[in-house]
């Protein structure tokens, strides 16, 4: 086949180019993955281990159900609507609610906006982290300053109450 073709090059002055025919496939396999080692029996293994029952490893976060579950929506409406005609100035209520809405509304909007900027909200995030790193070394960290937000928060509170 070789002669073959260096004879038509020499009569025609073009090169023919022979597809060459590997002899034997050879197949690599490409892997970022270390193989496994083999199976090993799984007897001496489980002979070792002891099950414990959820209820002993978890006693904190067990429950009981009561027998009444189910939510009587007839009884719950009859509440609200007794709520509801207790309260005295009810377009205040309305309008406080809408406000809030809103407010919840724009604020949403708002974040949107900034994280939207490129590089605004890793330096929200860090104002965050350094604020809340101030708040827990001035009024978590030490004793004294764990009673004084105590007291300031029950001040809050009385005022908002309007018992003060």
């Amino acid at each position: 086949m070789a002669a073959a073709a260096s004879s038509f090059m020499a009569a025609t002055g073009t090169a023919v180019l022979i597809p060459r025919v590997p002899t034997a496939v050879k197949t690599t396999r490409c892997s970022a993955l270390l193989p496994l080692p083999p199976r090993v029996s799984d007897a001496p293994f489980s002979s070792s281990v002891k099950l414990i029952p959820e209820s002993r490893r978890f006693p904190l976060l067990q429950t009981k159900a009561t027998e009444d579950t189910s939510v009587d929506t007839g009884e719950l409406l009859t509440d609200l609507k007794e709520k509801w005609d207790k309260v005295e100035n009810k377009s205040t209520v309305l309008l406080y609610g809408g406000g809030a809405i809103v407010a919840v509304w724009l604020s949403s909007i708002l974040v949107g906006a900034i994280n939207s900027v490129p590089l605004l909200p890793k330096i929200m995030e860090l104002v965050g982290l350094g604020y809340s790193g101030w708040f827990v070394y001035r009024y978590l960290l030490f004793k004294s300053s764990r009673k004084e937000l105590a007291t300031d928060i029950e001040e809050l509170k009385k005022k908002i109450a309007g018992t003060e």
